[in-house]
């Protein structure tokens, strides 16, 4: 029996996967719901329980398409409705982040629009994993716990036994993240300075930093069209690497993704599965994260410090 009584674990339908590890972490079964499609692609959603004074913990990633947002909305209308007495959305993947800011004129600024979205229906409070920018936290007016994907990252790095090895960004933007890895395990770091000719393509790289026999860890939050990671493996092995290795929290994996770690000279690409994978890849390794999630709930329920679980 479950020492959680008040707590209730319910899925959107696209992460049922992971809904149901961290339920069975917690020593409890999934939450009954019912989905309903129409046919003109409308859709409904209803709790088969009682939630009534419990709290209500939905597990959703908010990756493509936009019908993943739109059953978390309802799903929290839903339990607001039936007087649950917290609702908390557990997002792993949080889409629409990389709308954080006015990047050029007349541009919507799709994180916080999402944001207002999910208090609109009322949410109590969030749990998600590596926001593509730290300051989407503060789009919201109420609490957000943000996890870090690096605590199940780099247990798995530090498996591997790599010697001589060090840290990269992809990308400029990306800085900052590959630095506080290199800080961390105390070694090199190397930026790969990207220009694009529009979204999804990359035009041209460079690399700073020493390249020269080095196993290298590519560090980012999220591969789309792996476009950028590969062309920077691919850059960094013809510089004089010895290995490259992508990790990374996100795994959108759209377009020629996976065609493309395939054809690049990546030994290998590393993943918490945030995202399910939608097909298999000999390169990748995905990393179970329902563990964690599942901590972070249990000491949200039970008030306390959830900081233990940050590796930085």
């Amino acid at each position: 029996m479950s020492n959680l009584p008040e707590i209730k674990v319910f899925a959107g339908e696209n992460s049922q996967y992971i809904a149901e590890s961290i339920a069975s972490s917690l020593g409890l079964e999934l939450g009954k719901k019912t989905f309903t499609r129409f046919s003109d692609g409308e859709f409904v959603t209803s709790f088969d329980e009682t939630v009534r004074g419990e709290h209500v913990f939905i597990v959703q990633s908010t990756f493509p398409p936009s019908d993943n947002l739109m059953e978390l909305l309802l799903m929290i209308d839903a339990a607001k409705r039936a007087s649950a007495y917290k609702v908390i959305a557990v997002i792993p993947y949080f889409g629409f982040a990389r709308q954080d800011r006015k990047d050029k004129p007349r541009v919507a600024i799709g994180a916080k629009l999402v944001a207002n979205m999910l208090q609109a229906a009322g949410v109590d409070r969030i749990i998600t994993m590596d926001l593509h920018a730290d300051q989407i936290q503060g789009f919201f007016d109420v609490p957000v716990d943000h996890l870090y994907g690096s605590t199940v990252l780099i247990p798995y790095i530090k498996s591997l036994g790599l010697r001589d090895f060090a840290i990269a960004s992809p990308d400029i933007g990306g800085a900052k993240r590959a630095n506080s890895w290199a800080k961390y395990f105390d070694s090199g770091l190397i930026i790969c300075h990207k220009t694009r000719i529009r979204a999804n393509e990359v035009a041209d790289m460079k690399v700073i930093g020493d390249v020269e026999g080095k196993n290298i860890i590519v560090v980012d939050d999220m591969i789309d069209t792996a476009g950028t990671i590969c062309k920077a493996a691919d850059m960094l092995m013809d510089n004089g690497a010895a290995s490259v290795r992508a990790v990374a929290t996100h795994a959108v994996l759209s377009g020629k993704a996976y065609e493309n770690f395939v054809k690049s000279k990546l030994t290998g690409v590393i993943f918490p599965d945030s995202i399910a994978q939608k097909q298999p890849c000999s390169k990748i390794k995905v990393l179970p994260i329902a563990p964690m999630f599942a901590d972070t709930i249990r000491n949200i329920y039970e008030h306390k410090s959830i900081s233990d679980h940050f590796l930085m």
